[in-house]
């Protein structure tokens, strides 16, 4: 039976327009409708306007009254390791006595530390540790989230995680997509056999996650100090001969290439970008590879912000994410975010917008069906609890999302 709801009535209605990424100055331009109210049918946004016979057709039930609030995209977060055991407390504050991510990493803290709490952890234990994550990231207006695995770096504990993810993705609202990301770090078995450890993923692990279909996307940490400029090359070659689409974390600690070398892949998205250089944004720009910022993270390891307007002015696709994590970010709040990209990072609100849902959306290979509010798209819904979208940014770090509505459900309700 078709189910038909009404969104009624919204002071604003404000999305990016389109089926891809928008690149450099088309950031900018969201559509912002004034009183008006969004119709949808199973799951999909049929219209925007306000017809009167729309209010007669759909059940009082299913109508939801947004006077004096503004509509938005559902928020994509196109940037999580969720799936992990352990916390890393001690390590945030070694940060802030002056202590570098690599020195904490030599340390044997750092990625490490969670790789042997999560391969002790069972996947019941992953999974609720997830799922208490995921409720508070709905509650901040997020539908869709990207999902690493790279905590495991051996067989059974990333196919453990992409498992865990799976079953997550079927027993709560948020739509999950899968990263394999097993060359997040050299384990300590391989130490100083860099290579021998990638071409196990590819002949052990890679092919058993295809083959059941747990990662849509494969990554890699090229960073100095972990994976070289050329290992990645040769890694994500393989990988996409295999079936996987790219991403690649790039230029985080140092400058090292890894931007340059998302633009001679064409891969979707390249993440981090601290460090990018001149030369770097330039090939994202001119290969489509959307620019994954993560502001949290470079707040919290204190170092400088990636360089949005730059790469916006470049002709650069930003997407925003949060790269929630148990080590260098431990967070996932949209509203800081937010408000770091605004701020520091000297982003327009209208282009925050868009790289946290079309070009987010774009950066998981869904920009097609989801990230915008236009009719044939689904019906992932943000409601604010105020009539402008420029309430974002001006509630500094606050969260202001009212209700979430994923595939035409109301999937969230904030408690008064």
């Amino acid at each position: 039976m078709t189910k038909k709801v009404l969104i009624r009535n919204a002071s604003q209605i404000v999305t990016p327009q389109g089926h891809s990424a928008c690149f450099g100055k088309a950031m900018g331009d969201v559509k912002v409708y004034e009183n008006t109210s969004i119709f949808i049918e199973d799951g999909i946004i049929k219209g925007i306007g306000d017809p009167a016979q729309w209010e007669k057709e759909v059940p009082r039930e299913n109508q939801i009254d947004a006077a004096h609030k503004a509509v938005l995209p559902g928020f994509v977060d196109s940037h999580t390791h969720l799936v992990f055991g352990g916390y890393r407390p001690d390590e945030f504050l070694w940060r802030m006595g002056g202590m570098s991510y690599m020195d904490i990493m030599n340390r044997g803290g750092g990625i490490i530390n969670t790789m042997k709490a999560t391969r002790e952890a069972s996947e019941a234990e992953l999974a609720d540790h997830a799922m208490d994550h995921l409720k508070k990231m709905l509650a901040m207006g997020v539908t869709t989230v990207e999902a690493k695995s790279g905590y495991g770096q051996d067989y059974d504990t990333e196919i453990k995680q992409l498992h865990v993810t799976r079953k997550l993705n079927a027993s709560q609202p948020i739509e999950l997509v899968s990263t394999f990301l097993g060359a997040h770090a050299v384990p300590p078995e391989y130490k100083g056999r860099s290579k021998a450890f990638l071409d196990f993923l590819l002949k052990e692990v890679m092919p058993v996650v295809k083959k059941e279909n747990l990662a849509e996307f494969c990554d890699i940490f090229c960073e100095e100090g972990v994976f070289s400029v050329d290992e990645s090359r040769q890694y994500l070659k393989k990988a996409r001969e295999m079936g996987f689409k790219l991403k690649i974390h790039a230029d985080e600690i140092v400058s090292l290439g890894g931007s340059e070398l998302a633009g001679e892949l064409k891969a979707t998205s390249a993440d981090h970008l601290l460090h990018a250089s001149d030369a770097g944004i330039k090939a994202k720009a001119e290969n489509g590879v959307v620019s994954t910022l993560l502001p949290t993270t470079a707040f919290c390891l204190r170092e400088p912000f990636a360089r949005a307007r730059e790469m916006i002015d470049a002709g650069c696709a930003v997407a925003l994410a949060t790269d929630f994590n148990p080590g260098s970010g431990f967070t996932f709040s949209v509203p800081l975010m937010l408000g770091l990209a605004v701020i520091y990072m000297h982003m327009t609100a209208e282009e925050a917008i868009t790289a946290l849902t079309l070009n987010g959306a774009a950066a998981v290979g869904r920009a097609d069906r989801i990230g915008s509010i236009e009719v044939g798209k689904q019906a992932d819904l943000t409601i604010l609890q105020y009539p402008s979208y420029k309430f974002l940014p001006y509630h500094t770090g606050v969260n202001i999302v009212e209700k979430v509505i994923k595939k035409g459900e109301l999937v969230h309700t904030a408690s008064v």
